[in-house]
């Protein structure tokens, strides 16, 4: 269990150890572009970077074209999956990363009534839908080698963190160097509970009161996977040295 301190630095971010909340601020993101050119501007400042940021589709994969590009780093997808509570699609109570492996926090799932049979077979099913999009988007991008690697992955934002998190221990499983999770927006205790998935998590805003990501954007349309895979086919010629 990470301690968390108190102080502020000169700049004005809150340092609490290996949680860096740039600010409290409610102020609303333009679209998931600004998130990310200001997310990348910021750990710039910071002294952050690294070799590889993955994107968690669709809306993170948006953020994550340009914090790659920011930081001249290699661009890649985590994919993950929400676990919804039984009749209420919008509640997480866990998610399903690449791999197969589910996450569940338990808490959740009790309140909800999940009993052990809902979580299996939603998991199967989830894998099941992951396993398609993976496969349509390797055709376009190849899966990059995390093996010591500082990997940056990224959402457009994070509520219950129950997707963030499943990522990050699947990511972690894979040998990284550093694994550094980066968000635009996010509850100061979900961002507390994600760091112990992290070596560092930053945050550009933490408001207090948070409903939904969706509220801190004044423009946030679905991202569609047409949208997606040209972000990954530019990025795939990229590394092949093309236009």
């Amino acid at each position: 269990m990470k301690t968390y301190g108190s102080k502020t630095a000169r700049s004005g971010v809150a340092d609490m150890g290996s949680v860096i909340i740039y600010s409290h601020s409610s102020e609303s993101f333009a679209d998931r572009i600004e998130a990310g050119r200001l997310l990348g501007d910021t750990l710039i400042k910071l002294g952050i970077s690294g070799d590889v940021v993955l994107g968690i589709p669709r809306g993170g994969v948006v953020v994550a074209n340009e914090l790659a590009w920011r930081l001249n780093a290699a661009l890649d997808v985590a994919l993950a999956h929400k676990l919804s509570a039984p009749g209420n699609p919008e509640l997480a109570i866990g998610a399903v990363a690449e791999d197969g492996e589910a996450f569940i926090q338990e808490d959740y799932a009790e309140r909800s009534g999940a009993n052990s049979k809902y979580l299996q077979m939603q998991t199967e099913r989830l894998a099941g839908q992951l396993d398609k999009r993976r496969m349509s988007y390797r055709e376009v991008r190849q899966k990059i080698s995390l093996a010591g690697r500082a990997v940056i992955v990224t959402d457009d934002g994070v509520a219950t963190g129950a997707t963030m998190k499943a990522v990050l221990w699947s990511v972690r499983r894979q040998n990284p160097r550093r694994l550094i999770c980066a968000l635009p927006v996010g509850p100061p205790d979900t961002l507390a509970e994600l760091s112990d998935s992290a070596d560092q998590l930053i945050c550009l805003r933490a408001p207090a009161n948070f409903g939904a990501v969706g509220q801190f954007y004044r423009q946030f349309d679905q991202t569609d996977e047409t949208q997606v895979l040209h972000i990954l086919a530019v990025e795939a010629g990229r590394i092949r040295g093309q236009p």
